[in-house]
């Protein structure tokens, strides 16, 4: 076997745009340069230091990866359009970090981005196999057909089959919706940042038992972006290093033939994620108790909870415990999981999912997110991101300086110029400004024609 890589890499630099009901309000172009701007901004590099874009995305034609990152500059670089259902986004990060790793390259650039249809999830493809299709025979074959979305019946079986082995019941896992949606509140970037009661959560219109339609991720636009570095690269720039969040465990997954062992769970991901989070923990040097934050594929309320017990945070068979004793969410014995809303709040556009998770996470070691979702004394960050069909991705995200996000807290004034932004971003959506955007374009290749009306757009909005 040939020697695997081992030079560290770093997260150096993060942007969001805020997630939006996916009515076509911004065009993917504009979304992914906002993204792309803000990480730059964030981790002080121009385009030109960059060396490989990925773009990540499910809905949309070959190469509009290069629809965006051409905007920055036309400097010839690899740029690969990635796809791998809702693990899209982390797909992307685990090709940055495979590509560091092995001394590849030092400095690349993901962006994640999507512009969907409203409503339910449905393929585009209506004439040939779906990479879904033995599973939903499967599904069909043990659980019966029904006329409800199909990615519903999925999670929602998994939660009844938890349910029956273990105990957990309805309102468990519409405790979790509640639990995230309050969360929400406190997320400049979600898409919904509405609280609600457990019965208003229960009350809402049944999608398939015991998922109502509180308990559901919509469907989004949006788009996220992250720099990743060489350990090179950042000693070269001694600057970053209070603000470098460390990928110290990381793995992407796919399913064994548990898959198709009719249970319910393995047929979401039970199982791979299981795999995957023993790996990259070990890799990290960590184990369950040392994560104090999660940023977890929360689909589903159902997917939520049978994954606080594939991931390890709880006792085999005992998530729902956890979920009723408030262990979730501040002032539990954690970790807090999604502080940011997870997907059924903040949204899911699928291929920025995995961005804005990492985005989330970033600021939490950084301590930035000082509006009252903080997760105190955190040093060690955990994200789940998982696909249909499938493939798991799990990061474990590890301060650089060794420290606690709450050891040397920065003031509003340090947070604001460390940004690249002149505010915090962590706290605060903004718009990218022209301006902004000249700042990290190539200074040697950039093409105004590339732009578009991209510019004009971010103009009109501020």
């Amino acid at each position: 076997m040939a020697p695997r890589g081992t030079t560290p890499a770093y997260v150096v630099g993060v942007g969001l745009t805020k997630f939006l009901k996916p009515r076509r309000t911004r065009e993917y172009p504009e979304l992914g340069y906002e993204a792309g701007v803000k990480a730059m901004l964030d981790a002080g590099i121009t385009y030109d230091d960059v060396e490989t874009g990925i773009a990540c995305y499910c809905y949309g034609d070959t190469t509009s990866g290069q629809r965006i990152f051409y905007q920055f500059g036309m400097s010839t670089i690899p740029i690969y359009n990635t796809n791998n259902a809702c693990a899209t986004g982390s797909t992307g990060l685990h090709m940055a970090r495979t590509l560091v790793r092995n001394g590849a390259v030092d400095c690349v650039l993901v962006i994640g981005f999507e512009q969907m249809s409203p409503g339910s999830i449905k393929s585009v493809w209506s004439d040939r196999p779906s990479p879904m299709g033995l599973s939903t025979a499967m599904m069909e074959e043990t659980a019966g057909k029904h006329d409800t979305p199909r990615n519903a019946q999925y999670f929602g079986n998994a939660g009844k089959e938890y349910m029956d082995k273990y105990g957990a019941k309805a309102e468990d896992f519409a405790e979790i919706a509640r639990i995230s949606h309050e969360h929400s509140q406190r997320n400049p970037y979600a898409q919904f940042q509405q609280k609600y009661t457990l019965e208003e959560i229960l009350n809402s219109p049944m999608i398939h038992p015991p998922l109502t339609k509180l308990q559901c991720s919509p469907t989004s636009d949006g788009a996220g972006a992250a720099v990743i570095v060489s350990q090179s690269f950042l000693d070269a720039r001694p600057h970053l290093k209070s603000k470098a969040i460390l990928i110290a465990g990381q793995q992407l997954m796919t399913d064994s033939p548990q898959l198709y062992s009719k249970s319910a769970m393995d047929l979401v991901g039970f199982d791979m994620t299981k795999r995957a989070a023993k790996a990259a923990m070990q890799e990290a040097g960590v184990t369950p108790k040392h994560i104090k934050v999660c940023e977890l594929h929360d689909c589903f309320s159902t997917n939520e909870l049978i994954l606080l017990d594939g991931l390890g945070f709880s006792e085999p068979g005992k998530a729902h415990e956890m979920v009723r004793r408030g262990d979730i969410t501040y002032g539990g014995k954690g970790p807090i999981i999604n502080p940011s809303g997870g997907l059924i709040s903040k949204g899911h556009p699928l291929g920025a999912t995995g961005l804005a998770q990492c985005a989330e996470l970033i600021w939490q070691l950084r301590g930035w997110c000082v509006n009252g979702r903080l997760a105190k004394d955190a040093d060690v960050a955990l994200q789940h991101n998982l696909g249909l069909g499938g493939a798991v991705v799990i990061n474990v995200y590890k301060r650089a300086d060794g420290r606690r996000n709450t050891d040397a807290p920065m003031s509003a004034e340090e947070i604001s110029k460390s940004s690249g932004l002149g505010y915090n971003p962590a706290v605060e959506a903004r718009y990218v400004t022209p301006a902004d955007g000249e700042k990290v374009r190539s200074k040697k290749f950039k093409e105004e024609y590339a732009l578009g009306d991209t510019v004009e757009k971010l103009q009109a909005r501020l």
